[in-house]
This record gives structure tokens, C-alpha cells and sequence, in this order.
């Protein structure tokens, strides 16, 4: 359930990102928005991943919080910061 709560959140700042580069600077930068928050999800999702497995071994996973559920909670640190420097910050 986490999990998917976390998939709606960055569904959400995708969204975002989109409508503010897209009322900005027009369709091509609102794009360019969605795939610099897809691209940054899909990376960082994979270097989470790999610290979660060797922090919570399989062993000790439980039915609503197991290493992917804790890949995505590392992960929505370091994207909040970077999700509050380039897309709700102004310039």
C-alpha cells in the first residue's frame, strides 16, 4: 500500500512538473519535465534498490513493509529535494 501511494505521489509531481514547464515555456519543456522526474524515478529506484537489499535481508520482510517498499521510501528523499530545486523553487 505504500507503495502505491508513493507511485501516486510521482504521478503527481510528474503532472506538475508538466503544467508548470508546459504554462512557462510551452508542450516541448512540459515534456521535457515528465521525462527528467521519469528518468530521475527510474535511476534512482535502481541505486535505492541495491542499498535496500543489503540493509533488510528477505528474511525479515513483512507483508506491508518489504526491501522494495523501503527502495521507495529511500528514494523520495533525495527526489524531494531535487523535485523543490528545479520545478517549485523560482527563479
Amino acid at each position: 500500500m505504500i507503495e502505491l501511494l508513493i507511485f501516486h505521489l510521482h504521478i503527481g509531481a510528474a503532472l506538475y512538473a508538466f503544467t508548470k514547464n508546459w504554462q512557462n515555456s510551452g508542450v516541448k519543456e512540459g515534456l521535457l519535465g515528465v521525462i527528467i522526474i521519469g528518468l530521475v524515478f527510474a535511476i534512482g529506484w535502481a541505486l535505492t534498490g541495491t542499498f535496500a537489499y543489503l540493509i533488510m535481508p528477505n528474511s525479515i520482510e513483512g507483508s506491508f513493509f518489504n526491501s522494495a517498499t523501503l527502495s521507495l521510501v529511500l528514494l523520495v528523499i533525495p527526489e524531494s529535494v531535487f523535485f523543490y530545486i528545479f520545478f517549485v523553487k523560482s527563479k
